[in-house]
């Protein structure tokens, strides 16, 4: 496996995992709310050909959405605590480096970061790779297999 692959893609999807830690308890809540609005589902009465009424299939999808999204809400938090601890075995120099190149890529970060650190551009991407090389360290325990 290529786990510096892997760790340039937790990279490049961090900021939006964080962000789903605050929104997917927004979009539970509002699910709820929904839920609550559906009026209560008759269980007395028969069901038409094998099916249950439409106020059943409602509250039934609603349950499964919210519980679907409790499941996501834990996995983005492991998965973004798991990032952010690897994130925190870096100096400061290597945690902008690799903000530069991958968190929050722009146009010109090469040559910005030169500037900044006062090197070559040959020695920001050794900067980097041993910057990544670190963080796949800190993640998986390897670089690659």
């Amino acid at each position: 496996m290529n786990w510096k692959g892997e760790a340039i893609e937790k990279l490049r999807k961090y900021d939006a995992m964080r962000m789903s830690l605050q929104n997917i308890p927004l979009e539970v809540k509002r699910l709820e709310v929904d839920a609550r609005a559906i009026r209560g589902a008759r269980t007395d009465s028969t069901p038409v050909k094998g099916g249950g009424s439409a106020r059943e299939d409602a509250l039934l999808n609603n349950l499964a959405h919210r519980q679907e999204l409790q499941w996501a809400l834990e996995q983005a938090r492991y998965w973004v605590e798991i990032t952010q601890r690897g994130l925190d075995t870096l100096t400061p120099e290597e945690k902008l480096v690799l903000h530069r190149f991958y968190l929050y890529p722009e146009r010109g970060s090469v040559e910005r970061l030169c500037m900044e650190l006062g090197v070559e551009q040959s020695s920001v991407y050794r900067k980097r790779d041993k910057a990544l090389h670190k963080f796949a360290l800190a993640l998986y325990g390897a670089e690659q297999t």
